[in-house]
């Protein structure tokens, strides 16, 4: 394996940052920190990393808000979470507090909005309750929701840390016990 001397290696120029922030950005989007970063690990001048940055946000290539939506999208898609904690993994992700207050009241108007047609046709959960339900059917993997209260309370805990707030799972255990009864009454 052939690693270059970074002992000896001159900073990138212009284009060179900009290839290094190319393929960085070629796997998944990423925040504007995120190839800050990555141009500070290259070593690359603040004049040339902070051009690069103008470069690429001029290109649409670097967009926070862009990041955060698809960043909450891959979230409700694959791993289902709290409002709270895709919050701080965004905030991780370098993400400002004004990016986030714009996304959440994007999500808010959103969830309004699906709340109020109905349509049981998308893609996303429309509702924090919905995606605390997902979560908590895909953490049963179809087994039913337990008798013993203390294994119910773990399932309410499992939710928490998971980002969802205690009103919201406490929700889903209700709405999956409800469901749960319904079909054995079948």
């Amino acid at each position: 394996m052939r690693r270059r001397a970074r002992a000896k290696a001159e900073p990138p120029g212009a284009e060179a940052a900009l290839e290094i922030a190319a393929r960085f950005l070629g796997t998944r989007p990423r925040s504007r920190w995120e190839v800050e970063r990555r141009l500070q690990r290259a070593r690359a001048s603040d004049q040339v990393m902070e051009a690069t940055l103008e470069r690429l946000a001029r290109l649409g290539l670097v967009d926070d808000l862009a990041f955060s939506r698809w960043w909450v999208e891959q979230r409700d898609r694959h791993a289902p979470r709290g409002r709270r904690l895709v919050e701080a993994e965004l905030r991780q992700h370098g993400v400002g507090r004004e990016v986030i207050e714009l996304l959440r009241n994007e999500l808010a108007t959103l969830e309004v909005e699906a709340l109020a047609s109905d349509d049981a046709e998308a893609d996303l959960p429309a509702t924090e309750e919905a995606r605390a339900r997902i979560a908590l059917d895909r953490h049963l993997r179809g087994r039913p929701l337990p008798e013993d209260p203390e294994a119910v309370q773990r399932l309410g805990m499992f939710l928490m840390r998971r980002g969802f707030d205690p009103e919201t799972a406490r929700a889903a255990l209700r709405e999956r016990k409800a469901d749960q009864s319904q079909q054995d009454e079948d």
